[in-house]
């Protein structure tokens, strides 16, 4: 995965951990991509290995991200 944001989807199983909509940051993880998962930091603030069809990347706007 390339992008460096994803969009929750889906948070089922998660609900305490992500919110559906909303955007968060990934971290790039080889070994869990090749599992079909990624490595993203949720509400916690701290990053977890999550399936990755909960979530749709995106792109953000250079101005943007400076805000993240």
């Amino acid at each position: 995965m390339k992008s460096k944001y994803v969009i929750c989807i889906n948070n089922k199983n998660y609900e305490a951990s992500l919110d559906v909509k909303k955007i968060y940051r990934i971290i790039s993880d080889l070994e869990a991509e090749k599992e079909n998962m990624i490595r993203v930091i949720d509400e916690s603030g701290e990053d977890y290995l999550y399936e990755a069809n909960k979530f749709v990347p995106v792109k953000i706007p250079e101005t943007v991200e400076t805000l993240f």
